[in-house]
């Protein structure tokens, strides 16, 4: 997805920054990290950086406390950048960002999409966020299902095994076994997961 969005976004003059939520990394992607790299992103790929960004975090560096940017801090430059151009700011597993850095994150994202009409913001997650991203989303949210095809896993599968290096430990029974079981796999996780949604 990001790289067909950077794909495209050049002719725009649009830009693209993206993250990867991770439960296991969870102290460290607090919301002001994660608009911070997305800030670092989008200043990033510009051939100038706009003034009053610059300005900004030069004024920070100079206080005496040195405490660090805050989110109110790295939310105001954020929105700085994203007035100047289209946007396109991509965030996978948002599930896995801690609950409650998850809401200032949404609060956050919402913010700057009240300020910058022409920013898009794409997330993905599992089912049981969706209520959440759209109530601090005020209805801006739509959401798409996305379930995994078959033929996809297979393609996929495929593409992963003709690039494999080391061809002397693949041979044709175990490359069709691999073909066979990981789609069946994936299917069966895929119903349970929906046979979870239902039951809850």
């Amino acid at each position: 997805m990001i790289d067909r969005l950077d794909d495209q976004a050049w002719q725009h003059t649009a830009t693209v920054a993206g993250l990867y939520c991770d439960f296991a990394a969870g102290k460290e992607q607090s919301p002001t990290n994660m608009l911070g790299a997305v800030l670092k992103q989008i200043v990033g790929g510009r051939e100038e950086i706009p003034e009053e960004i610059v300005q900004a975090y030069g004024d920070y560096r100079r206080m005496i406390d040195r405490r660090g940017l805050q989110l109110a801090d790295v939310l105001k430059m954020l929105q700085t950048a994203v007035s100047k151009r289209p946007i396109f700011i991509c965030i996978d597993g948002l599930d896995e960002c801690a609950a409650e850095y998850r809401i200032q994150l949404l609060d956050s994202l919402n913010q700057i999409l009240q300020q910058s009409p022409e920013t898009r913001i794409f997330l993905t997650g599992r089912p049981q966020i969706q209520a959440e991203v759209e109530r601090c989303l005020s209805g801006t949210a739509m959401a798409l299902r996305i379930t995994p095809q078959r033929p996809d896993i297979i393609r996929y599968l495929h593409r992963r095994l003709d690039g494999d290096p080391d061809l002397e430990l693949m041979n044709s029974d175990l490359a069709a076994d691999i073909l066979k079981k990981i789609p069946e796999e994936i299917s069966k996780m895929w119903v349970e997961a929906i046979t979870r949604k239902v039951v809850c």
